[in-house]
């Protein structure tokens, strides 16, 4: 029986993201498309190709294969990643990719960005009215 974190994952994709129209805009996406590989490293190494099927089953079908490797060719060169050459019976090698230390550093502090903006963004964006402003004639 599924528990704990595997079913959270699994009820959110057959019940909310079911719901959830995928028109994502795609500058949201591409200011967020490092911090959600770092996020996907957390859980292990992986290959560029697996993150990009990894990214679409989140649900962000319309992240292009174009802008991960892109994506991940910058979080190597700024010491987020470190990568690793693997030999590949099916075709050419596959380049694996993993988190280094400053890649952890760099997803706890995105995170906790992003988590504080989406309190502050959430309320305004999902209110019946905007706040009255308050001493404006």
């Amino acid at each position: 029986m599924l528990s704990g974190p595997l079913l959270d994952y699994v009820w959110y994709h057959a019940v909310v993201s079911s719901d959830v129209a995928h028109d994502h805009d795609p500058q949201l996406l591409k200011g967020v498309l490092g911090l959600i590989l770092l996020r996907l490293l957390a859980e292990g190494e992986s290959y560029g190709y697996e993150l990009v099927t990894r990214v679409h089953d989140l649900g962000l079908v319309e992240v292009a294969h174009g802008s991960i490797y892109p994506a991940l060719t910058r979080l190597e060169r700024e010491g987020q990643l470190v990568s690793r050459l693997v030999a590949s019976t099916s075709g050419p090698a596959r380049k694996y990719y993993r988190l280094s230390d400053s890649g952890r550093e760099a997803l706890q502090a995105g995170t906790r960005a992003w988590l504080s903006l989406a309190e502050l963004v959430t309320p305004l964006l999902t209110a019946p009215q905007l706040i009255e402003r308050k001493g404006i004639a």
